[in-house]
Protein backbone atom coordinates (compact mmCIF):
# COMPACT_ATOMS: atom_id res chain seq x y z
CA UNK A 1 0.00 0.00 0.00
CA UNK A 2 3.11 2.48 0.82
CA UNK A 3 4.20 1.47 -2.45
CA UNK A 4 1.28 2.24 -4.15
CA UNK A 5 0.92 5.96 -1.99
CA UNK A 6 4.57 6.64 -3.16
CA UNK A 7 4.01 6.13 -6.96
CA UNK A 8 1.28 8.66 -7.58
CA UNK A 9 1.20 12.25 -8.27
CA UNK A 10 0.80 15.10 -5.65
CA UNK A 11 -2.45 15.55 -7.54
CA UNK A 12 -3.26 12.03 -7.63
CA UNK A 13 -2.85 11.61 -3.73
CA UNK A 14 -4.85 14.45 -3.03
CA UNK A 15 -7.77 12.58 -5.26
CA UNK A 16 -7.10 9.47 -3.70
CA UNK A 17 -7.20 10.91 -0.40
CA UNK A 18 -10.23 12.94 -0.75
CA UNK A 19 -12.16 9.86 -2.25
CA UNK A 20 -11.32 7.83 0.49
CA UNK A 21 -11.98 10.26 2.97
CA UNK A 22 -14.98 11.18 1.72
CA UNK A 23 -16.32 7.44 0.86
CA UNK A 24 -15.76 6.68 4.49
CA UNK A 25 -17.94 9.80 5.59
CA UNK A 26 -20.58 8.61 2.98
CA UNK A 27 -20.45 4.95 4.41
CA UNK A 28 -20.76 6.01 7.95
CA UNK A 29 -24.26 8.41 7.11
CA UNK A 30 -25.58 5.83 5.19
CA UNK A 31 -25.22 3.44 8.27
CA UNK A 32 -26.70 6.04 10.44
CA UNK A 33 -29.19 6.82 8.18
CA UNK A 34 -30.57 3.44 8.32
CA UNK A 35 -30.27 3.02 12.60
CA UNK A 36 -32.32 6.30 12.93
CA UNK A 37 -29.78 8.58 12.72
CA UNK A 38 -29.55 12.17 10.95
CA UNK A 39 -26.61 14.05 10.13
CA UNK A 40 -28.07 17.72 9.23
CA UNK A 41 -30.38 17.95 12.02
CA UNK A 42 -27.66 19.65 14.29
CA UNK A 43 -29.63 22.78 14.03
CA UNK A 44 -32.92 23.73 16.21
CA UNK A 45 -35.06 26.07 14.60
CA UNK A 46 -37.55 27.64 16.96
CA UNK A 47 -41.50 27.72 15.12
CA UNK A 48 -41.82 31.06 16.22
CA UNK A 49 -39.07 32.68 14.58
CA UNK A 50 -38.87 30.57 10.93
CA UNK A 51 -42.51 29.61 9.75
CA UNK A 52 -42.95 28.41 5.73
CA UNK A 53 -46.59 27.50 4.56
CA UNK A 54 -45.11 24.08 3.36
CA UNK A 55 -44.72 23.42 7.37
CA UNK A 56 -40.17 22.72 6.12
CA UNK A 57 -37.26 23.80 5.12
CA UNK A 58 -37.41 23.09 1.81
CA UNK A 59 -34.71 22.50 -0.99
CA UNK A 60 -31.43 23.18 0.57
CA UNK A 61 -27.99 22.95 -1.39
CA UNK A 62 -25.33 23.37 1.25
CA UNK A 63 -25.98 20.33 3.71
CA UNK A 64 -23.55 17.90 5.27
CA UNK A 65 -24.32 15.13 3.03
CA UNK A 66 -24.19 17.19 -0.23
CA UNK A 67 -20.81 18.10 0.76
CA UNK A 68 -19.11 14.55 1.45
CA UNK A 69 -21.32 13.48 -1.61
CA UNK A 70 -19.34 16.30 -3.64
CA UNK A 71 -16.32 15.44 -2.41
CA UNK A 72 -16.52 12.12 -2.83
CA UNK A 73 -17.54 12.35 -6.45
CA UNK A 74 -14.92 14.53 -6.73
CA UNK A 75 -11.94 12.31 -5.70
CA UNK A 76 -13.18 9.16 -7.69
CA UNK A 77 -14.08 11.38 -10.74
CA UNK A 78 -10.05 13.06 -10.24
CA UNK A 79 -8.66 9.27 -9.72
CA UNK A 80 -10.22 8.23 -12.97
CA UNK A 81 -9.32 11.32 -15.07
CA UNK A 82 -6.05 11.39 -13.97
CA UNK A 83 -5.25 7.69 -14.45
CA UNK A 84 -6.66 8.31 -18.37
CA UNK A 85 -4.14 10.67 -18.65
CA UNK A 86 -5.99 13.61 -18.68
CA UNK A 87 -4.57 17.27 -18.26
CA UNK A 88 -4.59 18.57 -14.34
CA UNK A 89 -6.87 21.74 -15.78
CA UNK A 90 -9.45 19.20 -17.71
CA UNK A 91 -9.42 16.29 -14.82
CA UNK A 92 -9.74 19.24 -12.20
CA UNK A 93 -12.61 20.75 -14.24
CA UNK A 94 -14.39 17.07 -15.06
CA UNK A 95 -14.17 16.50 -11.05
CA UNK A 96 -15.82 19.86 -10.01
CA UNK A 97 -18.10 19.38 -12.38
CA UNK A 98 -19.34 15.79 -11.48
CA UNK A 99 -19.33 16.73 -7.78
CA UNK A 100 -21.41 19.55 -8.16
CA UNK A 101 -24.16 17.37 -10.55
CA UNK A 102 -24.21 14.46 -7.71
CA UNK A 103 -24.55 17.62 -5.08
CA UNK A 104 -27.71 18.87 -6.94
CA UNK A 105 -28.87 15.09 -7.82
CA UNK A 106 -28.36 14.79 -3.54
CA UNK A 107 -30.36 17.74 -3.24
CA UNK A 108 -33.28 17.39 -5.39
CA UNK A 109 -33.38 13.50 -4.30
CA UNK A 110 -33.43 14.49 -0.53
CA UNK A 111 -36.09 17.33 -1.16
CA UNK A 112 -38.25 14.90 -2.92
CA UNK A 113 -38.20 12.33 -0.28
CA UNK A 114 -39.27 14.82 1.90
CA UNK A 115 -41.88 15.85 -0.12
CA UNK A 116 -43.44 12.16 0.57
CA UNK A 117 -43.04 11.84 4.30
CA UNK A 118 -46.65 12.80 6.08
CA UNK A 119 -46.31 15.11 9.26
CA UNK A 120 -49.39 13.95 10.75
CA UNK A 121 -50.66 17.58 11.18
CA UNK A 122 -54.29 18.64 11.16
CA UNK A 123 -55.20 21.76 8.51
CA UNK A 124 -58.85 21.98 10.40
CA UNK A 125 -59.36 23.71 7.11
CA UNK A 126 -59.14 20.68 4.92
CA UNK A 127 -62.51 19.65 6.77
CA UNK A 128 -64.48 22.34 5.09
CA UNK A 129 -67.12 20.47 3.07
CA UNK A 130 -66.56 17.11 3.75
CA UNK A 131 -69.29 14.67 4.29
CA UNK A 132 -69.69 12.21 7.70
CA UNK A 133 -71.59 11.39 10.26
CA UNK A 134 -71.90 12.15 13.37
CA UNK A 135 -70.19 9.85 16.24
CA UNK A 136 -71.66 11.43 19.48
CA UNK A 137 -74.70 13.49 19.48
CA UNK A 138 -74.55 17.30 18.47
CA UNK A 139 -77.33 19.43 20.52
CA UNK A 140 -79.50 21.62 18.19
CA UNK A 141 -78.91 25.00 18.09
CA UNK A 142 -75.12 24.90 19.29
CA UNK A 143 -76.55 23.64 22.83
CA UNK A 144 -74.33 20.60 22.93
CA UNK A 145 -70.71 19.95 21.22
CA UNK A 146 -70.80 16.01 19.65
CA UNK A 147 -68.41 14.23 17.78
CA UNK A 148 -68.35 13.86 14.13
CA UNK A 149 -66.68 10.91 11.84
CA UNK A 150 -65.14 12.25 8.66
CA UNK A 151 -62.45 11.35 6.24
CA UNK A 152 -59.71 14.89 6.24
CA UNK A 153 -56.20 14.56 4.78
CA UNK A 154 -56.43 10.39 3.78
CA UNK A 155 -57.33 9.77 7.66
CA UNK A 156 -60.30 8.98 9.33
CA UNK A 157 -61.16 11.27 12.39
CA UNK A 158 -63.63 12.14 15.33
CA UNK A 159 -63.95 15.78 15.30
CA UNK A 160 -65.52 18.24 17.75
CA UNK A 161 -68.88 19.51 16.04
CA UNK A 162 -71.96 22.11 16.81
CA UNK A 163 -75.31 22.60 14.77
CA UNK A 164 -77.28 25.44 14.06
CA UNK A 165 -80.08 22.96 13.41
CA UNK A 166 -83.57 23.16 15.11
CA UNK A 167 -83.32 19.35 16.20
CA UNK A 168 -80.34 17.26 17.60
CA UNK A 169 -78.54 15.05 15.19
CA UNK A 170 -78.49 11.79 16.79
CA UNK A 171 -75.39 9.34 16.13
CA UNK A 172 -75.31 8.00 12.80
CA UNK A 173 -77.19 11.16 11.00
CA UNK A 174 -75.18 11.75 7.50
CA UNK A 175 -73.91 14.98 7.80
CA UNK A 176 -71.53 17.99 6.05
CA UNK A 177 -68.96 20.33 7.61
CA UNK A 178 -69.88 24.13 7.21
CA UNK A 179 -66.78 25.90 8.26
CA UNK A 180 -64.69 26.13 11.40
CA UNK A 181 -66.12 27.15 14.73
CA UNK A 182 -62.70 27.60 16.56
CA UNK A 183 -59.56 25.65 16.12
CA UNK A 184 -61.11 22.48 17.06
CA UNK A 185 -64.62 22.98 16.47
CA UNK A 186 -66.59 22.38 13.74
CA UNK A 187 -70.57 23.68 12.42
CA UNK A 188 -72.22 21.23 10.45
CA UNK A 189 -75.84 20.57 8.72
CA UNK A 190 -77.87 17.60 8.36
CA UNK A 191 -77.62 16.33 4.74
Amino acid sequence: MNEFYNNLSQLETAYWSVALIGSFIFILIFITTFIGGDMDSDVEIDAAEFEADDGGVGFQFFTFKNTVAFFTIFGWTGIICAENGLSTLLTLVIATIAGLAMMVATSMLFYWMSTLAENGILKINNAINVVGEVYLPIGANRSKIGKISIKVQGALRELEALTDSEEELATGTVIKVLEVVSSEILLVKKL
